[in-house]
């Protein structure tokens, strides 16, 4: 069987050349997308928020999430989130803050027990507080912060520091574009959302780091070749792989959205949207920064020392 290419093998299309247009889409899209965030802000979900978490198993046979959320629904607590999980019995119920005290949340642990009556059995209710909550934002954005760090220092010791500032500038362009993405379209931001961003980071830098060991290979390979012409070059040469790899993804990832349920659907939006931008990033925004970091080339002094020997 002849191997399948999304590429032709000599494909090659001037991706640098359109550097300077990938700069001005990308910075209006990161800017836009921190005003958005600071001013209208994310939508935070239960896990942030604070709320009522109530798990249960049905005694007759699998549970009916739906019916669940139908009558839960009915209730007018807000956002109510309902979530299989273990056996097809199990189910979790996430019930956001109510405003009050621990009084006005013991009232709302009643009414949903009422409605869902004695067909369940109840194994676990929890109150989660504001100040929990808050706990959780902060170590969030910490495990973010740190996962960025650390892709600065392998990608400093695997390659160079220009590699290692190329590598998190396009990291940094991916998350905060996601995340403005989520505060434009107001989609629920929880803590599967921060396993959704970490796992972006690491798609795209693995996608990142497959250009940047082209491009070293090239350096070595190629050294009088203009720099602009040999990231070209390697992009072009990983640009098969690259697509073959976001491709597969991006199937698995639609069949979830499409078939997976409302409980994951924001979760594999941020996923979709993760390998889209990531893809973008690696071509046309990690690569580019070589040029205007100035990566330096092993070849420039040999070069010089041939060119006094000419003269």
């Amino acid at each position: 069987m002849k191997p399948l290419r999304f590429v032709p093998p000599d494909t090659n299309v001037p991706f640098i050349a359109y550097r300077k247009v990938a700069y001005v889409v990308s910075g209006a899209l990161v800017l836009i997308s921190i005003v958005v965030t600071l001013t209208v802000g994310l939508n935070f979900g239960i896990d942030f928020r604070g709320g009522t978490l109530i798990e249960i198993q049905s005694k007759t046979g699998p549970a009916d999430p739906g019916q669940l959320r139908s009558v839960l629904g009915g209730l007018g607590l807000g956002d109510v989130e309902i979530q299989e999980f273990g056996a097809p019995t199990d189910v979790l119920i996430r019930i956001e803050q109510q405003p009050g005290g621990d009084e006005v949340q013991q009232q709302v642990i009643a009414r949903v027990k009422e409605a869902i009556g004695t067909s369940v059995e109840y194994r676990r209710v929890e109150i989660v507080g504001p100040k929990v909550s808050s706990e959780l934002i902060t170590s969030g954005a910490i495990a973010v912060v740190i996962a960025v760090v650390a892709v600065l220092v392998y990608i400093w010791f695997r390659f160079e520091w220009q590699f290692g500032v190329g590598a998190v500038v396009a990291l940094v362009h991916d998350v905060t574009i996601t995340i403005g993405m989520f505060s434009v379209l107001q989609l629920g931001f929880t803590l599967s959302i921060i396993a959704a961003l970490l796992t972006i980071v690491g798609y795209s830098l693995n996608d990142t780091v497959v250009v940047y060991d082209r491009v070293r290979e090239e350096l070595r390979r190629y050294k009088a070749m203009p720099l602009s012409e040999l990231l070209n070059l390697s992009i072009n040469r990983t640009l098969s792989r690259t697509t073959m790899t976001s491709f597969t993804t991006l199937l698995a990832l639609f069949a979830l959205y499409i078939f997976g349920g409302e409980v994951i659907r924001d979760f594999t939006f941020a996923m979709i949207w993760g390998i889209v931008i990531g893809t973008y990033s690696s071509i046309f925004i990690a690569a580019p920064l070589l040029i205007l970091l100035d990566v330096k080339r092993d070849w420039s002094k040999a070069a010089a020392a041939g060119g006094a020997k000419a003269g």
